[in-house]
């Protein structure tokens, strides 16, 4: 069997490709990440690896020589708040690039295309509960960019005949992720302003409510929702089943730290309340919410601390500068 993830190098791809090297038999993962906000040494040694942009290098070359059983479409700029001020960005590393991914495993009949999307595409959901059968209505063009790319998905269903499951993480974190950007990933921008001596930065009053997920608790269901009949041109919900504010899991951090001031910025355009339905998850995929956010934090901080000294990523110029919060102001 042979497998394609793109996004190899970062969180999710990483974490994946290594769990099916040293869980599974005779399979041949081949992976794919163009390392703008992921990391070669992050990468299993037995991936095979190619250095490639799904918007603007052609992917054919790839599928016509492994004839992919299964792709993992991982890949994607999830920079959430910062999407309205890097629209075209935000599209052509989400949308464009997910397209690139449909039309080569349509043409190539592969038996199925995984591609994670976002709790993004609910924005305010209903009653602040995100569940599988609500109709979409993202506030962002994040979300909008997955929610347009799930259509796209399901239009290659019912036209072409490509199997497809859509999952939906919500806050993944852990080891191997990017501590290093300034827009995404609260955990890890956390983690990386104490280890450089800063505050800890909160946008608005942190009484936003998110569940986190620790990556080695999805990694099994990922794999399930490949090979699994029942989860054939199914969306999923994925992540864990217990929510903490913002300020919660600040102060939890700073406990697993010993150490930790935090500053409190003006708050953002952003859904306050992210609580994800998770029954769907356990019944198709067996999912087990195992770890706790602080026990993931111990496991993640620990990681952080070997981490080397890299710069932060921050972006040298917007598209849209009007409304740019002045913590992003460069």
């Amino acid at each position: 069997m042979k497998v394609l993830i793109t996004g190899v190098a970062g969180l999710l791809g990483s974490k994946f490709a290594k769990h099916i090297i040293e869980n599974k038999k005779n399979i041949q993962v081949v992976g794919l990440d163009n390392l703008n906000g992921g990391y070669l040494e992050n990468v299993h040694k037995q991936v095979i690896f190619h250095k490639l942009d799904l918007v603007h290098e052609s992917l054919s070359e790839i599928f016509h020589k492994y004839k992919f059983d299964y792709v993992f479409h991982f890949a994607a700029y999830a920079a959430e708040g910062l999407s309205p001020f890097i629209r075209k960005f935000n599209y052509d590393n989400n949308l464009r690039a997910t397209a690139s991914i449909v039309n080569q495993c349509i043409k190539h009949d592969v038996k199925r295309l995984i591609f994670t999307s976002s709790m993004a595409v609910y924005g305010h959901g209903q009653n602040k509960i995100f569940d599988e059968k609500q109709i979409p209505d993202p506030i962002d063009p994040y979300g909008v960019a997955k929610y347009a790319c799930e259509l796209d998905i399901k239009i290659s269903g019912d036209q072409h005949g490509l199997d497809w499951t859509i999952l939906r993480p919500h806050n993944v974190y852990g080891s191997n992720q990017n501590i290093w950007d300034k827009y995404r990933n609260v955990l890890g921008i956390w983690m990386f302003q104490h280890l450089n001596g800063k505050p800890m930065t909160i946008y608005g009053d942190g009484m936003q409510t998110r569940a986190f997920s620790y990556i080695d608790d999805c990694l099994e269901p990922m794999w399930k929702s490949a090979i699994n009949k029942e989860c054939s041109k199914e969306i999923i919900n994925i992540g864990g089943i217990e929510s903490n504010s913002i300020m919660e899991a600040n102060n939890i951090l700073k406990t697993v730290i010993g150490d930790g001031k935090t500053v409190f910025l003006e708050s953002r355009h952003e859904v306050n309340h992210a609580v994800p339905t998770y029954e769907k998850s356990v019944d198709l995929l067996g999912f087990k919410h195992l770890t706790s956010l602080k026990m993931g934090l111990k496991k993640m901080w620990a990681w952080a601390k070997t981490q080397p000294k890299r710069e932060q990523f921050i972006w040298p110029k917007y598209e849209l500068e009007k409304g740019i919060y002045s913590y992003w102001k460069n």
